[in-house]
């Protein structure tokens, strides 16, 4: 009889780590890095592929899924993917940059594993080291909800990815070459639309030869199309000839669903947009991805034009693009879109209870951090970006990897929550956050350019923006009720944008500018949050297969290959031995 009552809680055990397996799925994915030669705007050059595809391939995956991602690094440098937007819970480790991980040595592959606990919506991962991303390695990266959470709107009738960007002729390693000489990059060679050239609309701006994206439609049916920012510093407007683009989602969060005849998308940004086909289709439709913010004259030929392609269509475009916003006599219609893109509050996300139940209005304020930049400035002998007067100098040994092996010096917790009065420098300051604590960060934007900023790890709410020095005064316009919740936000040039957040994801966060010169040149810095009474419920050890570098660098073993289905084999073969291991315990 005890030797049956063992028995019968082991199986009791064994079924229980069973459910969690089934409960919480995994999700397994190879992604290749490796150089091509190809032509988006007609000149031969070198772009990064991802399993020999530009853009790489869209993974796909749903809430709560363990997601297991096998990069292997074909290149000649050292590589890290980051999920922008892709809130690992308790896991930084899994991060992608370099305050959180060492690099992959070119050669090697190395297996991120995370869970997407509690999201959804429309993200995208790309390489973070080097300037890389001006050169491709990016794809998008879906959440979908579970079949239990309804979405707030009809079931669209397909699924269209379309990723935007500003692109240079020059390879990424001369872009570097760039601005390591102090130069600007200058104005881009054109926009790209899912990795190819501008339609010939206008046969003296775009050369012969160039291959052009074409999207096809079915009349009458209504599509969600994801929209990504993934260049380098250019934010983008987006629209499409004659229809209207209904806002549904934004990086993770729903939004009130209103109608924009076009959207300005930031570096960084994602958008889902309902866009229903109920045109005649006399001829094909443009879809159009054109720079803002710049001297339209001079920057006509960076320009992005697709084609939507009804099945029954009876002709190709023609004519004139649709036009661009003018904020010629209206200077404020950039900054009143952004706010009106507001948070769904009556829509379930990835949980079955509203999104606008977390009333952020009501939470009291622990601290302010006001972050300034500048135009960059040179910094002993090396142009450089600035955070609040610092440029950041990325440590030779990732920081929660120093804290655990006790190396000194590898950071300093001093990162100014105001701006420095004395003269700018290169450092080594985080922000010594506080777990569980709501704080105001306010983006003050001296800078010449419109600056993209981003959060790893979390979504904030983007309660104000504005032209001008913020003070203030200024929190008596802010929206506490249904503000966006998103991971990057603009923030325009001479302006400032408010944003809180709730500190609720241990770890170790970077928080930069996503243009990627102003990133490159030091604008950045990270948070470091720690519970003062650790424990794996609050952020996860460091994973078996973790790389060491800096001063931990005599630690790191010989490359073991792996794959992610070996992963997942191992992580079912630990929860197993969990299992015996649980059961000896309670026969003892």
């Amino acid at each position: 009889m005890e030797s049956q009552s063992h028995l019968l809680r082991f199986i009791h055990i064994a079924v229980l780590l069973g459910l969690c397996l089934a409960a919480d799925p995994f999700a397994n994915f190879e992604l290749e890095l490796s150089y091509l030669t190809l032509s988006p705007l007609a000149v031969p050059q070198q772009v990064i592929a991802v399993n020999g595809k530009f853009p790489g391939p869209t993974l796909n995956v749903t809430t709560n899924y363990n997601v297991v991602v096998n990069v292997k690094n074909k290149l000649d440098e050292d590589l890290l993917i980051t999920w922008p937007g892709v809130q690992m819970r308790r896991a930084s480790w899994q991060d992608g940059v370099l305050g959180t991980n060492c690099p992959i040595p070119p050669k090697w592959n190395w297996t991120y594993q995370f869970q997407v606990k509690d999201q959804i919506g429309s993200f995208f991962y790309f390489p973070s080291l080097h300037l890389q991303r001006a050169a491709g390695g990016f794809g998008s990266f879906i959440i979908t909800n579970r079949e239990i959470i309804p979405l707030p709107f009809n079931t669209p009738d397909g699924d269209i990815v379309i990723m935007i960007g500003d692109w240079y002729t020059q390879n990424h390693s001369a872009l570097r070459a760039t601005l390591g000489a102090g130069e600007d990059l200058g104005m881009p060679d054109g926009v790209l639309i899912n990795g190819k050239g501008p339609y010939q609309y206008n046969a003296t701006l775009v050369p012969d030869g160039i291959d052009y994206e074409t999207i096809n439609v079915d009349p009458g049916k209504t599509y969600r199309i994801r929209v990504h920012n993934v260049g380098v510093s250019t934010c983008l407007n987006f629209r499409i000839q004659n229809h209207n683009l209904l806002l549904a989602e934004t990086e993770g969060h729903y939004t009130t669903q209103q109608n924009y005849t076009s959207l300005d998308i930031h570096v960084g940004q994602s958008y889902s947009f309902l866009v229903t086909m109920d045109q005649n289709a006399s001829s094909d439709y443009y879809i159009v991805a054109s720079a803002r913010f710049v001297n339209q004259s001079l920057w006509q030929r960076v320009t992005g034009v697709a084609i939507l392609h009804y099945s029954n269509s009876q002709g190709k475009a023609a004519g004139p693009l649709p036009d661009p916003p003018n904020d010629f006599y209206d200077t404020s219609f950039a900054v009143n879109q952004a706010l009106s893109i507001r948070q769904n509050v009556s829509a379930s996300g990835a949980r079955p209870n509203p999104q606008g139940s977390f009333h952020y209005g009501s939470i009291n304020v622990t601290d302010v951090y006001i972050l300034r930049s500048m135009p960059p400035v040179v910094i002993d002998g090396k142009l450089q970006a600035t955070f609040n007067g610092i440029s950041f100098v990325n440590p030779e040994t990732p920081i929660r990897l120093a804290d655990q092996f006790n190396v000194r010096g590898a950071y300093k917790l001093d990162f100014p929550s105001r701006p420095l009065t004395g003269p700018p420098r290169r450092d080594r300051s985080l922000l010594n956050a506080t777990y569980k604590g709501f704080i105001e960060v306010i983006l003050q934007n001296n800078d010449t350019v419109v600056q993209s900023f981003h959060m790893d790890g979390y979504s904030f709410f983007v309660v104000g923006m504005a032209y001008g020095e913020w003070t203030e005064n200024n929190r008596n316009s802010y929206n506490k009720w249904d503000a966006i919740s998103r991971c990057t936000t603009q923030v325009f040039p001479g302006g400032w944008t408010a944003v809180l957040v709730s500190l609720d994801n241990v770890g170790v966060w970077n928080l930069r500018v996503e243009n990627l010169d102003r990133w490159y040149l030091g604008q950045e810095t990270y948070m470091r949050i720690i519970n003062p009474e650790e424990s794996n419920k609050t952020e996860l050890a460091a994973p078996d297969n973790v790389l060491y570098c800096g001063d931990l660098g005599h630690m790191q073993k010989p490359q073991k290959t792996t794959s992610s289905a070996s992963v997942v084999a191992e992580s079912k073969l630990y929860l197993m031995l969990l299992a015996i291991i649980v059961y000896a315990v309670l026969s003892i």
